[in-house]
């Protein structure tokens, strides 16, 4: 089979590879060209763009961007038609991929949808477009399936979660390489420029109250390493280290981490942390309004409940990640309650088996009927 996927982010090039590494393993005629990043080029597939040159968060980045933004959505559809695949597999990163979606059913080429859209969360006018121009829907939060079938009576595949799997590989076969001497805080503050200079100023400055401990910050990658050594020049017990995230979150004692699949990430490896996130004025204003979710973060929405605070733009100040992160790391208690719950994600997370074998047999199963 010839496989087109799309990613438009880290955590879609990760979850991206690990399916890539499974289809691979079942389809042996498999040829796979992608949208995405170094992890789904080692797996395998032929890079066609990079996510780096893809990735703007936020309504006023998105607009500054449209120009790019169009550009690659049409050289992408030139690229899916020279190409001709049996299949687009695309992963999350619904503002682009939804509109190639829409497109693809359009030329007659099966779309499978690999990781949905938040669309629980805002912007459900999506839907009914996605109900139509999607032929398989695989989810992997387990209140989505629910979510589908009863709202939109539409009936998805829920595989389980693809970070259960790479964080039990990693645990398994990887043997750490030592950070530190001292008890480490893992600041994980994005993989985008903009977002990490809206949040590692401050997480930065909380350092200064924890000098017993070496903080850590994950460097995103395709960053230089210039744009990090100016941001840590003046702490002294604040390094970095590159590609080596999973490493990191298995020695830290805490974390302070912006939302995203990071905050789930971090739970897995049973690390007690602090969720916290900005935009710019503007794009958080609208945000707000356009949001519909009592969390930001997928430990609490999984949960139902707060596990893990979260400071909320003004609420993500020196001040309130200096107290969080005292009780995170000396509040023995507090502790013990938080990794309990972690306990309890986990095993929501993990029913199904490996996530990324079953979605890419449920994919070639899939396509081999539909040849039928």
């Amino acid at each position: 089979m010839k496989y087109y996927v799309i990613a438009g982010e880290a955590s879609g090039d990760l979850h991206g590879s690990n399916l890539i590494k499974e289809l691979r393993k079942i389809d042996a005629q498999a040829m796979i060209r992608c949208w995405g990043g170094d992890k789904m080029q080692a797996a395998g597939a032929t890079l066609v763009k990079h996510y780096r040159e893809l990735a703007f968060m936020g309504f006023t980045e998105v607009l500054k961007n449209l120009p790019t933004i169009l550009h690659n959505m049409k050289f992408c559809k030139e690229d899916i038609l020279q190409y001709q695949p049996d299949a687009i597999i695309l992963i999350d990163y619904p503002g682009f991929n939804v509109r190639i979606a829409k497109w693809a059913k359009q030329q007659g080429i099966k779309v499978i949808y690999y990781i949905s859209p938040k669309v629980w969360a805002w912007k459900e006018s999506r839907v009914p477009v996605m109900k139509q121009c999607i032929d398989k829907m695989l989810v992997i939060l387990p209140f989505e399936k629910d979510y589908y079938k009863k709202k939109w009576n539409w009936d998805v595949e829920y595989v389980g979660h693809p970070l259960m799997d790479a964080v039990e590989d990693f645990q398994d076969k990887v043997r750490s390489l030592q950070l530190s001497d001292k008890p480490i805080v893992a600041l994980l503050p994005g993989s985008r420029k903009h977002e990490i200079l809206k949040k590692l100023p401050t997480m930065l400055t909380v350092s200064n109250s924890f000098t017993d401990h070496q903080f850590i910050v994950a460097k995103a990658p395709g960053i230089e390493e210039d744009f990090y050594d100016n941001l840590l020049k003046n702490y002294s017990n604040v390094s970095y280290v590159s590609g080596q995230t999973y490493n990191l979150l298995q020695q830290s004692k805490a974390a302070i981490v912006t939302s995203g699949t990071a905050t789930l990430e971090t739970a897995l490896f049973n690390v007690p942390e602090v969720v916290c996130y900005k935009l710019s004025p503007i794009s958080y204003r609208i945000g707000k309004w356009l949001v519909k979710i009592k969390y930001i973060s997928l430990v609490n929405l999984i949960l139902d409940k707060l596990v893990v605070k979260e400071f909320i733009q003004h609420e993500m100040s020196v001040a309130n990640l200096k107290n969080e992160l005292n009780e995170l790391l000396f509040n023995e208690q507090y502790i013990a309650a938080m990794k309990n719950d972690y306990a309890e994600l986990r095993e929501l997370l993990n029913k199904e088996g490996n996530a990324s074998a079953i979605a890419a047999n449920s994919i070639l199963n899939f396509l081999i009927s539909s040849k039928v």
